[in-house]
């Protein structure tokens, strides 16, 4: 989960590197460091522990590291402790890696992903000789990597197609020689990576961002392929070092929207996004008053014949896929099933040859979901892939692809991909409910009426933020959190809490409201926050009743309910609204104070929202 740049050009390389790691420091933050070179000279590496700003100072901003060709990476740890020893770039020869300064070593590389053969491999590597220096895979496969480099004449690209052969688990790797200068060699597998040319220049990075400002011309290399990287010109290999040609994809995201645009943090940024991300991936589906999925690649034909559907995803595209199992039943009578994306893999899943299996990513990288996806294609199984990112290994291997229009995400934890995911998969469910027959031409209008509705809604919830702010700073000291809700309204509990959890650090569960008498109400003592999510009109009265149910064992009760139920009040100790809306699509708006809750408890506290301690954005290992 670690982010990587590369730089291959005619201008100073550390600078856009460290610009470009600047996009990517939400991929890990607990070090970072640079490999440059400078003409015939050997690379200069310098890391730094901590955020990424301790690079910068350390290399005054970039401008002490002469050279226009070089390779740079953040960390997120997966094995070894943060140290400066442990962070990237690795060299392949025996020196101590925790220092800065040039290297004598043929080999200097840096990688995301996880070698999970890295043990069996090390033992070997000692057995020739080779002394290690750091705790990481990462330095076991940059010496694999020299070690066939010497065995087979000098030539990088057997040495890559040997280690990609000798290798188990995911990685994008990225590697400069002493030998060849002028050139980064990179190889990936199952770990994100773009390169950009632009300017008779070449960009490498493992995301979008990090490469948008200077061009928008990227391949996505394909899985075990590697390239070898120049000024302006990208050669790309099979692991029979035969080359073989990538068309480029052109990127439409626009470059201001992965900048702040004066907003204190990405993640509030990305909440004031949201009207327009669902808007736009409503419109791309939604002509003349009428869902068009063939750009999806779904006709009506097609839609009658799906038996059931299986969503699989992790984390919070796990919540939209709680939320639409409710939708998609009730709309088209198809069952649902919802799985998490780490254990379907693993349990042997039955699977039904007319069922359809959706994987929801916001990367279409996550790594469990990849997985769970070619799991189905295995099978024969047609699969469907909400994704975010044009070109992702997951939109590359699916049968077919719906995209949101979110543009970039930056912050960690997700606000408006989620609210992108429910629109997209809003018009999935009604489409699917209209071509099965299961309601009428009617109510398949007036549900792209409401739809539509979704997108000035949300932005009328974002103009009364300063209640939810007041109450924000008022409980910030919490150390507990229980939300309930039943139907719908749980599965918006589920993101609600993970929105506390994940950027506030207060311990926050999420239950069936119905299942608090089962064990966790002993739980609720004096001062408890209770959050309550009642926007379903037929359990509305059910989860008020174990609302106060928990009132009357202390909890504070914080209601959020639709306009018009006012008699909440009675009940809660401070309640907030959101704009009626048909109840299928209630989830776009009652998420979204949620989400300001969670964002400003965090500020409250004084923490770094768009970066939490401990996660990444992009899951792109197990």
């Amino acid at each position: 989960m670690c982010g990587i740049v590369g730089f291959a050009g005619h201008h100073q390389a550390a600078p856009i590197l460290l610009d470009g790691l600047s996009k990517l420091e939400y991929r890990g933050y607990d070090s970072a460091g640079l490999a440059v070179r400078d003409g015939e000279n050997p690379a200069e590496v310098v890391k730094a522990v901590g955020r990424l700003k301790n690079l910068a100072e350390k290399t005054d901003e970039g401008k002490a590291l002469p050279g226009c060709f070089g390779i740079g990476h953040t960390r997120w740890a997966t094995h070894g402790e943060p140290s400066r020893t442990n962070a990237h770039p690795h060299v392949s020869g025996n020196c101590t890696g925790s220092g800065s300064g040039k290297v004598e070593s043929e080999v200097v590389g840096v990688h995301n992903g996880i070698i999970e053969n890295y043990k069996e491999l090390k033992e070997k590597l000692e057995r020739h000789g080779y002394v290690f220096y750091s705790e990481t895979d990462t330095e076991v496969v940059v010496k694999l990597v020299d070690y066939y480099y010497k065995k087979y004449i000098h030539t990088p690209i057997d040495a890559i197609a040997k280690t990609m052969v000798r290798v188990r688990g995911s990685y994008a790797l990225e590697l400069m020689f002493n030998d060849h200068p002028g050139e980064i060699w990179v190889a990936r597998k199952d770990s994100p990576m773009i390169i950009g040319t632009a300017d008779n220049e070449t960009y490498v990075a493992s995301d979008v961002p990090a490469i948008l400002k200077y061009t928008r011309s990227v391949y996505y290399i394909d899985n075990l392929q590697c390239a070898k990287i120049t000024p302006g010109e990208v050669h790309f290999y099979d692991l029979n070092g035969d080359e073989v040609t990538l068309e480029p994809t052109e990127i439409k995201w626009d470059a201001e929207a992965a900048e702040k645009g004066g907003y204190e943090h990405f993640m509030i940024k990305e909440i004031y996004d949201q009207p327009k991300a669902v808007g736009d991936t409503l419109t791309s589906v939604i002509h003349d008053g009428k869902i068009d999925l063939s750009e999806v690649g779904l006709s009506d034909d097609e839609l009658k014949e799906i038996s059931s559907v299986t969503m699989v995803a992790c984390g919070s595209a796990w919540h939209v896929g709680m939320a639409l199992q409710y939708v998609i039943e009730d709309l088209t009578r198809v069952p649902v099933r919802v799985e998490l994306a780490s254990e379907f893999r693993y349990r042997n899943p039955i699977l039904d040859p007319k069922q359809l299996v959706i994987v929801i990513s916001q990367s279409g990288e996550t790594a469990d979901t990849l997985e769970a996806l070619r799991l189905a294609k295995k099978h024969g199984i047609k699969t469907l892939a909400v994704v975010n990112v044009v070109g992702s290994s997951i939109a590359r291997e699916a049968d077919n692809v719906f995209y949101t229009l979110a543009g970039p995400e930056i912050a960690v934890a997700t606000t408006k991909a989620y609210s992108a995911q429910l629109a997209a998969l809003y018009t999935f469910a009604v489409q699917l409910g209209f071509a099965k027959g299961t309601f009428a031409q009617s109510d398949y209008e007036r549900y792209i009426s409401e739809l539509n509705t979704i997108p000035a809604k949300i932005s009328k919830i974002l103009e009364d933020k300063e209640r939810l702010q007041w109450f924000a700073s008022k409980f910030a000291h919490k150390h507990d959190v229980f939300f309930i809700g039943r139907g719908i309204d749980y599965a918006v509990s589920l993101e609600g809490s993970l929105k506390m959890k994940e950027i506030s650090y207060i311990h926050s569960e999420a239950y069936a409201a119905g299942e608090l008498k089962h064990g966790t109400i002993s739980l609720i003592e004096d001062g408890t926050l209770v959050i309550g999510v009642l926007t379903q009109n037929e359990l509305y009265e059910k989860t008020v009743s174990n609302m106060v149910e928990c009132k009357s064992r202390g909890a504070y009760l914080c209601g959020l309910a639709t306009y018009g139920k006012y008699e909440v009040e009675d009940h809660c100790n401070f309640v907030t609204y959101v704009p009626t809306i048909d109840t299928h699509f209630a989830a776009s708006l009652a998420v979204v104070p949620l989400q300001l809750l969670g964002y400003y408890i965090a500020v409250a506290r004084g923490l770094d929202v768009d970066k939490p301690r401990n996660l990444a954005k992009s899951v792109t290992v197990e």
